[in-house]
């Protein structure tokens, strides 16, 4: 079985190198970037947890039950070792009234630059998710990302106070009316994104995939993801496998087969500190796509732990280090 699936993210990389161009951004690192790019997955074909460089399936699993659970504090993550969210959390924290250590500005990038600098940061790193870990009242002030996914997934509040758990209503419609054109979920809420990620704000971070959509076609299921926003050597090869895998566990409930990821960005790009990793990503070999198992019996996604999913075959070559731009 050929690896086409991988060889679409890698033409994807390929084309922003090609045609990407020079924009600033937010982190001031700068990127390559280009608007509006669509890429299908047809998940019969093998489960898309990429081989061109090792992507850690139980960050991504640990992640999307997260959301599920509507979770939005980093605790859950930090006691399955994930560290993916951590310095959104840590940026909040240190931007607090209550912090009082080394002056923390812009760690992102001074960390890069700064050895001496590099060594303080990582110190008031572990010791602030230690303290996640072991201080309840310290964790639910500073480990709480605001409205971020899970929130929206699961408890998005309506202008009338109203709790709507979207991720169950739309399973509920599924199940009982798969031809539905509205089998949508939004983790776009104008209220919360307002100055999202600055102090006081009610979101650490503004979602970037902000909309999927479910369809229903001859017993199989399928998503389509829109994203504002991605980071397309660090972030897309999170978000393929990840809305993927939600694909699966949703199709495992509803007594479906899986049909297609469409993965549709509007502003994918390169940071210009990445160009160099994604080039040796390129230059690497493909291997055959690992299989996803579902080990359980459980039917319902909210019943399903990590201990359920088992990826069975991955054979990549070794992971590619780069900087995350906060």
């Amino acid at each position: 079985m050929t690896n086409e699936l991988e060889q679409t993210y890698l033409n994807f990389l390929q084309y922003i190198l090609d045609n990407g161009v020079k924009k600033e951004d937010r982190t001031g690192t700068g990127t390559m970037s280009v608007f509006g790019y669509q890429m299908r997955f047809d998940l019969s074909k093998g489960f898309p947890l990429f081989t061109t460089k090792r992507t850690p399936f139980r960050l991504i699993a640990s992640e999307l039950l997260w959301f599920i659970k509507g979770d939005t504090n980093i605790r859950y993550l930090l006691k399955n070792n994930n560290h993916i969210w951590d310095e959104w959390a840590f940026k909040r924290w240190v931007e607090s009234d209550e912090y009082t250590g080394p002056d923390m500005t812009d760690f992102g990038n001074r960390c890069l630059a700064d050895e001496d600098f590099n060594q303080v940061y990582q110190a008031e790193m572990k010791a602030f998710c230690d303290r996640v870990l072991e201080d309840d009242e310290f964790a639910v002030k500073h480990g709480d990302l605001g409205n971020i996914y899970g929130k929206q997934w699961r408890n998005w509040t309506s202008s009338t106070g109203e709790s709507i758990d979207q991720l169950q209503d739309v399973i509920h419609q599924i199940k009982t009316n798969p031809d539905s054109r509205r089998l949508i979920v939004s983790a776009w809420n104008p209220e919360d994104v307002i100055n999202a990620g600055a102090k006081g704000s009610k979101a650490a971070l503004p979602p970037c995939h902000v909309m999927f959509q479910f369809y229903v076609a001859n017993g199989k299921l399928s998503c389509h993801l829109l994203q504002r926003s991605a980071d397309s050597f660090l972030g897309a090869n999170f978000n393929i496998p990840s809305y993927s895998l939600l694909t699966h566990l949703i199709a495992h409930e509803c007594g479906l087969e899986v049909g297609e990821f469409v993965y549709s960005i509007s502003d994918a790009h390169i940071y210009s500190n990445h160009v160099e990793q994604v080039k040796e990503q390129l230059s690497r070999d493909l291997r055959p796509l690992p299989t996803l198992v579902i080990n359980s019996n459980k039917k319902s996604l909210f019943d399903i732990e990590l201990e359920d999913l088992v990826i069975e075959g991955y054979n990549p070559h070794p992971s590619i280090k780069a900087p995350i731009a906060v």
